[in-house]
């Protein structure tokens, strides 16, 4: 592995650690994630079942965006 790809993977490691340094240290004060509109929440009895379908677009969007950002996606 090139150094330019370690460095690369190293950066966006870096930011998501950082960025869960900043969501656990605000204490959940930032809006929760997983409860986006869209989100589908079923209860029956004493399940409950829960599909995020709004909250995995948004994942995919940011993921997708991150990595064409550092040219890991798409064809060159």
């Amino acid at each position: 592995m090139p150094t330019t790809d370690m460095g690369r993977w190293l950066i966006i490691a870096g930011l998501g650690i950082a960025a869960a340094g900043v969501y656990l240290r605000l204490g959940g004060r930032l809006p929760p994630l997983f409860h986006l509109p869209g989100d589908l929440v079923i209860t029956r009895g004493p399940g409950t079942l829960y599909i995020p379908i709004t909250t995995m677009v948004v994942v995919s969007l940011v993921l997708t965006a991150l990595l064409r950002l550092f040219g890991a996606g798409g064809s060159r």
